[in-house]
């Protein structure tokens, strides 16, 4: 996330940490190296000038504090103006009073905004927000059918078109076609709210229709479905690979529905920054969610602190506990607890185990990103290829109960049958068994210093 940026802000601040005192001249050179990383990062010139500025009127003259250098004090400052920068903080769903709770999710086709629905509506349960969906894009023939299937797969009600009958059924017509369907997709949304009264739900996604660019039909038909429906919050997903170009769309947004907040998607990909920078600081509306990934549960609040300090290596240690608690139940926790620490320690089921709940908390890049000081050289060295996870679960799956708890039992003859039942060479299964056998003896000697309850946190 940000892999550049990160590398680039990183390495101007370096060149000023250790000094005794910050002259005009040093700071002068350092915020001109940063200047150019953010412009190269996308971020509008007006920002940056104004973050360069903020920096510049504090910086100067910093001298030595007890233990902390000037140079460790202008990172704080940097950490600081960034925070701002971002959205100062952080910017929680408003739920109304009396549900259900309305939001109206917009945006361009393409930027992610069906999934997005899905993920948050995803997120929503988790939250125990009784979330619900509603298929309010009458012009894209595949939309409901694809808000239908991701409902599905996180048990999210939906409702769409084809719950109305057929005398009230609003046919496709033509994106190009000024201000056509509104009064449908208004009739269509007000049965969806009614339907999710009907289900309990406390909270009511509408995933609106959209375009390949903004245009005065998609924001008559918005601004009609607004006025008819008050949500709560108006959110604009928005693709930060498109850089400046997300920032302008969010402010076309903006000016026409007044939008509440942002969800930023592809946060994971080649995202230079510039959106997620940018974005707060043009609209002044906050990025509330990003997506950080493709899968359903890759999606997270956005938190403009806990950002700033993964854009700067300080790592997001919050966000790292966040997903561990999601991937792994407290029974799991303590019984891997309880073998690491005793004398047996743990065996292949329990290395199984421990595998999937790691491959779950995400992509091993991501989770090393948020770890304090992680050199984002040492990042891009550590992308682990999903098929070599793949072929070690095939290893381990094709032991037999016996073998996977009892590791010292498997001779040469052995081996042979579970590569062959794997379908990947010897090689593979003695390497596995050296580095499990090796992990053994680590975990052992970790469990042998601390005790259990703090293993367990880990």
């Amino acid at each position: 996330m940000f892999g550049s940026l990160s590398e680039n802000l990183t390495a101007a601040l370096k060149q000023l940490t250790g000094r005794g005192v910050l002259t005009e001249a040093d700071v002068r050179d350092g915020l001109r190296e940063i200047r150019r990383v953010l412009l190269e990062a996308d971020v509008s010139f007006e920002l940056t000038r104004g973050f360069i500025e903020r920096i510049r009127e504090q910086a100067v003259g910093l001298e030595s504090v007890k233990a902390v250098s000037p140079g460790q004090q202008l990172v704080k400052i940097v950490h600081d103006e960034l925070v701002v920068l971002l959205g100062e903080r952080q910017a929680p769903i408003a739920f109304a009073s009396v549900p259900p709770t309305v939001l109206l999710v917009v945006g361009l086709q393409g930027s992610g905004k069906t999934t997005s629905a899905a993920k948050l509506a995803a997120r929503l349960k988790r939250e125990q927000k009784a979330p619900f969906l509603i298929a309010a894009d009458v012009y894209r023939p595949a939309a409901e059918v694809q808000l239908r299937q991701l409902g599905e797969t996180i048990a999210v009600g939906v409702f769409g078109a084809s719950d109305r009958p057929a005398d009230q059924a609003e046919p496709a017509r033509p994106a190009d076609r000024p201000s056509v369907g509104a009064a449908g997709v208004v009739a269509l949304v007000r049965d969806g709210i009614a339907a999710a009264g009907r289900a309990r739900a406390r909270t009511v996604i509408v995933d609106t229709a959209g375009r390949l660019q903004i245009d005065d039909a998609m924001m008559a038909e918005l601004r009609a479905l607004k006025e008819a429906v008050t949500p709560r919050e108006v959110l604009l997903v928005a693709d930060a690979m498109t850089g400046q170009d997300a920032v302008r769309i969010a402010q076309g947004f903006h000016d026409a529905l007044g939008i509440t907040g942002v969800i930023l998607t592809k946060l994971d990909g080649d995202a230079r920054g510039g959106a997620a920078l940018s974005i707060y600081g043009v609209t002044g509306a906050p990025i509330k969610y990003v997506g950080i990934g493709e899968r359903v549960d890759a999606f997270e609040p956005f938190d403009p602190a806990r950002m700033a300090g993964r854009i700067l290596a300080r790592g997001d240690v919050v966000g790292l506990v966040e997903r561990a608690q999601r991937a792994v139940t407290a029974e799991d926790a303590e019984r891997l607890a309880r073998k690491a620490t005793s004398k047996k320690g743990m065996d292949l089921e329990d290395f199984l185990l421990a595998m999937r709940q790691v491959r779950g908390m995400g992509p091993i890049e991501s989770l090393l990103g948020m770890l304090p000081g992680m050199n984002t050289k040492v990042l891009k060295q550590a992308k682990a290829d999903p098929k070599r996870i793949g072929h070690v679960e095939a290893i381990i799956l094709s032991m037999t109960p016996d073998e996977r708890r009892k590791p010292q039992i498997l001779n040469g003859s052995r081996r042979l049958r579970i590569a062959q039942g794997a379908g990947r060479p010897v090689q593979e299964v003695n390497a596995l068994l050296k580095q499990f056998q090796q992990m053994q003896k680590m975990m052992k000697r970790a469990g042998s210093g601390m005790p259990r309850g703090m293993f367990q946190q880990l």
